[in-house]
């Protein structure tokens, strides 16, 4: 069914890709897909406003899908290098792997897969870590953590740690409900612009 929506989505929802465009194809889940909000208000289509809105040089592909985890992740790419052709692949999915207590090696692998694919097909790869939260443990937060260190160590990619660190400087007890959503776990729209100009310049040095 996700595959379905997949090729509907990239069939319909976008325009045949011009040769002198440069394609950037965001790969995530409900972080990057824009849960809870618009979808012009995520901060994929806020990239491709901000790049170019008239979509004749970038054209930024959003692939995220709400719940998505790393295997099928895997199972998508080879689909989507082929109908995108992308300079760039940013690769943002995990979160639901460690909120389901999936194997991390397996993870790892999977993801593994995905940047084999990307780097084979002569795309650059931004990886984009992910935290669990607190009340996973210490030990397991800090272990899903460092596969995402591992991952861009060993493939010389760059890097974002953190993809939500922009909104640990502006939430506070009193206003936290401005920037996250009720379920705890998801960035309101008001959010998305300080996401986006975190990542801006991980992203602009790879597509020049």
């Amino acid at each position: 069914m996700k595959s379905l929506f997949l090729v509907i989505l990239l069939i319909f929802s976008t325009h045949a890709v011009s040769q002198a465009q440069d394609t950037i194809l965001v790969l995530g889940d409900s972080l990057s897909a824009g849960y809870g909000i618009k979808i012009e208000q995520s901060w994929p289509s806020l990239l491709q406003q901000t790049l170019d809105p008239s979509e004749e040089k970038y054209k930024v592909h959003n692939a995220s899908i709400s719940g998505q985890t790393s295997s099928e992740g895997l199972r998508q790419i080879d689909q989507l290098l082929q109908l995108t052709q992308p300079k760039l692949v940013i690769l943002a999915l995990g979160a639901n792997d460690g909120l389901r207590g999936l194997s991390l090696n397996q993870m790892q692998s999977n993801l593994q897969g995905i940047i084999n694919k990307s780097l084979r097909n002569n795309a650059q790869v931004l990886l984009l870590g992910i935290r669990v939260p607190s009340n996973y443990g210490r030990r397991y937060g800090q272990m899903f953590s460092d596969t995402f260190v591992q991952l861009a160590k060993q493939n010389k990619i760059p890097f974002v740690p953190f993809m939500l660190a922009p909104l640990e400087s502006v939430i506070n007890e009193n206003n936290r409900g401005e920037y996250i959503q009720g379920d705890g776990l998801h960035p309101t729209a008001r959010s998305q612009p300080l996401i986006l100009e975190y990542l801006l310049p991980k992203i602009q040095p790879l597509i020049k």
